[in-house]
């Protein structure tokens, strides 16, 4: 077998088969073969596509190039819930320990941001003594104690795709769906879990563009799962404007918080329920929709939800105190207020602009070298469709350096425009995918 044969299949348009597809990739992780002509391979995927069989077994194989989490060990149905990244987005914050509640086992690896992107790691590391990092055993142990436990991914889950990724980011093959799918997938299935809830952003703030382009990777994850024999949902959600108002790791933990005590924004408070009703219906926690949802309200409703987040945050060496006290968080040393130019209606809000904004005034990171400042970031005070006035405040930076506060202001008001009537508010959640309707 020869790469360059694969190659010209592939550019023909024919299906690769799993032998071929683990040639490549184990190939390619050991080095042998180079980078020009996964390259290659990846531009053929790119204008030729792959079947579903095929994109499923690309996915398989990247799952088991490295550490796989075995997760038999853990009591009951496990449900891992991913999103594929926006602005103001801390929905793990609040589904995992709102899914918790309602006993159903969640234990979640989860990564750290990059770009305008945020990472619940991140976040989460903004908690005083709050701990990432656990061996697997100890990983386990606590699901089964407290039914709940947030990590970040080892360096050795689907090296493959960490390998093809960076290629693709410097080959103009990020967009593939075929390969944006199997990155994802493979990094869920290697995490052990028994089912999925997708999230897949849209808009100007998500990687998905347009709404076509949201559903089809929607239903290819979805496909996908189905397959690899793991029930898998996926929501298809906003991302024209950001998700929640805060942005900023520290920031949105305490937003989260806020959330969880059933004071949080409409959109993040509406988008986690429904995740965490789809969670709770995979699960066999609840027969109906009805049900599940009656379920996580009562347990939003009744602090239970915020007190599985304590003991999740105590479980890993955090200040559990900072769930009633979120001034033990970082704090900025500056703010600045970003006030209305103009009375009238919020049009747009760019969560782009707002995400950059963000990024430089310390929030994200350009590179996965770039440390991150846990305090700073952006507190929206409005958001689209509502009416403000001339001199309103709009936003709230939060900066640890005074220099950067100018750009970031420049750039937040950018995120805004104006209109004198009230704009058409898109809805937070698009559609459902399901594998019945594949």
């Amino acid at each position: 077998m020869h790469a360059v044969d694969l190659i010209r299949k592939k550019r023909d348009g024919k299906r690769l088969s799993r032998q071929e597809l683990e040639f490549l990739i184990t190939g390619y992780v050991q080095g042998d073969i180079p980078d020009y002509q996964m390259a290659a391979w990846s531009m053929a995927v790119y204008f030729q596509g792959m079947e579903p069989e095929e994109i499923t077994d690309l996915t398989l194989i990247m799952a088991q190039s490295g550490d796989t989490l075995d997760l038999s060990g853990v009591h009951g149905v496990k449900i891992d819930k991913h999103s594929t990244g926006g602005v103001g987005d801390t929905t793990t914050l609040v589904v995992a320990p709102l899914v918790a509640s309602c006993g159903i086992p969640v234990a979640k690896m989860s990564g750290r941001g990059l770009g305008h992107t945020g990472g619940t790691i991140d976040k989460l590391e903004s908690i005083p003594g709050f701990q990432v990092s656990l061996e697997p055993e100890e990983f386990i142990a606590q699901v089964n104690a407290i039914g709940l436990c947030l990590v970040g991914q080892t360096g050795q889950l689907a090296p493959a795709d960490k390998l093809l990724y960076a290629l693709r980011d410097v080959t103009g093959t990020v967009e593939s769906i075929p390969l944006i799918a199997s990155s994802i997938m493979s990094k869920k299935i290697a995490a052990g879990a028994d089912g999925f809830v997708l999230d897949v952003k849209v808009g100007t703030g998500a990687f998905m563009k347009t709404e076509e382009d949201a559903l089809e990777l929607a239903k290819t994850m979805v496909k996908i799962g189905q397959l690899a024999g793991r029930t898998t949902v996926a929501l298809v959600t906003d991302m024209n404007q950001p998700l929640g108002r805060a942005v900023g790791n520290a920031l949105e933990v305490k937003e989260a918080i806020l959330t969880l005590q059933g004071r949080g924004p409409e959109r993040l408070t509406e988008l986690c329920l429904e995740l965490a009703v789809e969670m709770l219906l995979m699960a066999g926690g609840s027969s109906s929709q009805s049900e599940a949802r009656r379920s996580v309200e009562a347990n939003l409703q009744s602090g239970a939800a915020l007190q599985k987040l304590r003991e999740l945050i105590e479980a890993q060496g955090g200040e559990g105190r900072v769930v009633d006290s979120p001034h033990l968080l970082p704090q900025a040393k500056f703010t600045k207020e970003i006030l209305a130019p103009q009375s009238g209606y919020v049009e747009t809000l760019d969560p782009m602009e707002i995400g950059m904004a963000a990024m430089n005034l310390g929030a994200g990171r350009e590179s996965k070298d770039t440390i991150i400042d846990l305090a700073v970031g952006i507190e929206l005070q409005t958001e689209i469709g509502e009416q403000v006035m001339e001199k309103q405040v709009l936003a709230k930076l939060y900066a640890n350096d005074e220099h950067k506060l100018e750009q970031a202001a420049e750039q937040t008001l950018r995120a805004f425009t104006f209109s004198s009537a009230k704009p058409t508010v898109q809805p937070t959640i698009y559609r459902k995918i399901t594998a019945q309707e594949l």
